[in-house]
């Protein structure tokens, strides 16, 4: 047999520290086992509840073979004595010489991506970790679809673990029978798929008063867009009957918040699902396993995870969520209540805030535009801060209700500029700035932030988020 020995080059970071590189992992690998001892395909998970870790875990395997390539290193040796700051790294062996890898046997059957992709989402919590949010990797995005690994989440009491086995919808209120349904009887009816966007109301809201975030990830990242399977709600409300007068429902979750929220009956009647599927799976658990309700175009806290129960009623339910929070504050102290609708917004993901331009010349923009109200129509990107707009490429399918992606090809001539994107939707609803946006409802606002995004290409090719009106 040929021995094939790898070859070792150093590669230079300013930056590059083993300690700093290896709690960056530790860090990362943390986060990642959490998400496996909470998924029932993983073998931290055993009958409901985590497992302690087996000897050899295949996930820790997976996680460290990735990320050590995200730090460019196949193997870390340490500091070369030669060049401060410099790593020595093993190059890889010309794969076309050698066996490939066999086939896991102990990844519990469910594949993984290349360990060269180790984009994540980055997560936040408020005052605990069961109260937090995680941003999708939108610099990174590729098309509309968002892997369901990467989805953003937001939750209030943690993620609930459900078995499906025993979850029961219960449906009551102003209806003409009360009804019970099994996950087995809801699976019985016609189901239905549609590609929707998913956007928290929250998405933006460090943004209102001056940039903060520095990466689209953390300004946009709320926002994501997955193909839904359920059964329409139409056809439960008419399997219960609705009696005349019912003007609204409450929807509530079965997690340790309790979450509930009024949806008016028109809006369910009209195109409201009954998710328990996601991009070809079951859904996860951080996104409502084994059911949710999804309310397309609408701000996501309404769209229920762990759903247990709908009620309706003749008038909406002035629930917490829909009276102390997820409201507008308005410039007078009055509050904006029920304003349900994620209106149209666009967002340039490449290039876009930390990213570095190395050289003038050819670079083309990309991004993503969605509305609440339906179809994107038209997507307009400046270079200069507004003062011209050239039309960019919106590239099929251009579905309503889901994000969009739009290119322009664009020659940077190695001078300052501003990137910003607007969009239109099919009303003819046009995407405001944030300066409109802050001049109508002021700056004591934290949900509903859809104006313009700036981009600032510094000389030297660096980008960085700022506001520019």
């Amino acid at each position: 047999m040929t021995s094939h020995k790898a070859d070792t080059e150093t590669i230079v970071h300013s930056d590059s520290s083993p300690t700093r590189s290896r709690l960056a992992l530790e860090k990362q690998e943390s986060a990642f086992l959490a998400r496996e001892r909470r998924d029932p395909s993983s073998p931290y998970y055993r009958d409901g509840t985590p497992a302690q870790e087996p000897e050899g875990p295949p996930a820790r395997r997976r996680f460290m073979l990735g990320a050590m390539a995200a730090i460019g290193s196949a193997g870390v040796h340490g500091l070369s004595s030669a060049t401060p700051g410099a790593i020595e790294r093993t190059v890889p062996p010309d794969a076309s010489k050698i066996q490939g890898v066999g086939v896991a046997t102990d990844d519990g059957g469910y594949g993984a991506r290349s360990q060269f992709e180790t984009e994540v989402r980055e997560r936040y919590a408020t005052k605990t970790t069961e109260s937090s949010w995680s941003f999708t990797p939108l610099q990174k995005s590729m098309g509309t679809l968002t892997p369901s690994g990467l989805h953003y989440e937001r939750h209030h009491g943690g993620i609930a673990t459900i078995d499906p086995s025993t979850h029961e919808l219960f449906v009551h209120g102003m209806v003409k029978q009360a009804k019970k349904f099994s996950m087995a009887d809801l699976k019985r009816y016609p189901m239905l798929s549609r590609i929707m966007f998913l956007e928290c109301s929250g998405n933006g809201l460090t943004e209102w008063a001056k940039p903060t975030l520095k990466t689209v990830q953390g300004t946009h990242g709320l926002t994501s867009t997955s193909e839904w399977i359920g059964v329409p709600l139409s056809t439960i409300l008419n399997e219960v009957g609705l009696k005349p007068g019912a003007k609204w429902l409450i929807a509530e979750g079965n997690d340790a918040a309790a979450m509930t929220r009024s949806i008016p009956i028109e809006k369910a009647l009209s195109d409201c699902l009954l998710a328990y599927g996601q991009n070809g799976e079951a859904i996860r658990p951080e996104q409502g396993y084994p059911i949710r309700l999804f309310v397309p175009g609408y701000e996501g806290n309404m769209s229920i995870k762990w759903l247990r129960r709908l009620e309706v009623s003749d008038k909406p339910f002035m629930t917490r969520e829909e009276t102390s929070k997820y409201t507008d504050l308005l410039p007078d102290g009055t509050a904006l209540q029920f304003s349900f609708l994620m209106e149209a917004k666009s967002v340039i993901t490449y290039p876009s805030g930390e990213m570095l331009l190395k050289k003038p010349g050819f670079h083309e923009i990309s991004g993503l535009a969605w509305s609440g109200r339906g179809t994107i129509k038209r997507v307009e990107v400046s270079a200069d801060g507004g003062k011209n707009w050239r039309d960019a490429v919106l590239h099929g399918p251009v579905l309503p209700i889901c994000h969009t992606r739009f290119t322009l090809p664009w020659e940077w001539d190695g001078k300052e500029a501003i990137l910003q994107s607007r969009c239109t939707d099919e009303t003819g609803y046009v995407q405001p700035t944030i300066k409109q946006l802050a001049d109508e409802r002021g700056l004591s606002s934290v949900y509903h932030l859809n104006g313009i995004q700036s981009w600032k290409v510094a000389a030297n090719g660096e980008v960085s988020n700022v506001h520019h009106y």
